[in-house]
């Protein structure tokens, strides 16, 4: 396979989802590990940004969290809530870089499928407007589905994340014919969204065996990953796990071909 050089358009930047540090707080009431101080290590292992979920049942991030983050680090910080009012007062006063919104369920241990903007267009027009009054990047956290990035325009969001999910467990599962059907789809959704004029992300279930072949989507210009880059730093230490992501993120971008391009 041919390679091309890497350029500036081709970067690919890693948000580092700190939420799964306050989990381990949590689980024993005390006051560490501290949620602010991983994100300051990711930052010097070379993050890109800090991504954070403030859910409505604080099951890890809590507000005291976002503004320790936003104190601690110079990388920008993403932060995930759910489209409430609660959350619109909060992220209005904590004025994050970016705001991502997902859809939220409090019987889920994790974020389960994409948003769904066009059952909620009306609502969350008027949400976003709301937010980039004062927030200049809203994201929409979707399916790659061809409706639903359409949809996101149309209510006015700056950027979509497409939900990796489902590749993601088809890789483990080692059902390459469907993997690579969904995988093929990631890439036609990005191309769509990007020739839409939106800023394209990617994040869920990515690992570090899977990140390199996510990566090689050209139009991908950020990944969000958390939870894999916390287990992994069990094991290797947070500096260390986020410089392994880096390098693998690396590998795919360089070794996108001529053909992509």
């Amino acid at each position: 396979m041919s390679s091309s050089k890497q350029s500036p358009k081709t970067l690919l930047r890693l948000g580092v989802n700190i939420d799964h540090v306050a989990t381990i707080r949590n689980a024993r009431g005390v006051s560490y590990p501290d949620p602010a101080a991983a994100a300051r290590l990711a930052e010097e292992a070379g993050a890109d940004g800090i991504t954070a979920h403030l859910r409505e049942d604080r099951r890890h991030i809590i507000e005291e969290d976002v503004e320790a983050i936003k104190r601690s680090v110079e990388v920008p910080l993403n932060l995930e809530i759910a489209a409430t009012a609660e959350m619109e007062k909060i992220a209005l006063k904590q004025k994050p870089n970016a705001v991502c919104l997902v859809p939220e369920n409090r019987l889920e241990l994790t974020t389960e499928g994409g948003l769904d903007v066009i059952k909620n267009k009306k609502f969350l027009k008027s949400y976003i407007d709301s937010l980039r009054a004062e927030i200049p990047k809203v994201s929409l956290f979707l399916a790659p589905d061809k409706l639903q990035i359409e949809a996101a325009v149309e209510v006015g969001a700056t950027t979509i994340e497409m939900h990796t999910g489902e590749y993601c467990e088809l890789d483990i599962l080692f059902d390459t014919k469907k993997r690579d059907v969904e995988f093929d789809n990631l890439v036609r959704m990005a191309k769509f969204a990007k020739s839409l004029g939106l800023e394209v992300h990617a994040g869920h279930g990515l690992t570090i065996s899977n990140v390199a072949a996510i990566s090689t989507i050209k139009e991908v210009e950020e990944l969000n990953i958390g939870h894999a880059i916390i287990a992994d730093s069990i094991f290797l230490g947070l500096s260390e796990a986020v410089k392994a992501f880096k390098k693998r993120m690396a590998f795919g971008r360089e070794s996108i071909t001529e053909m992509q391009i």
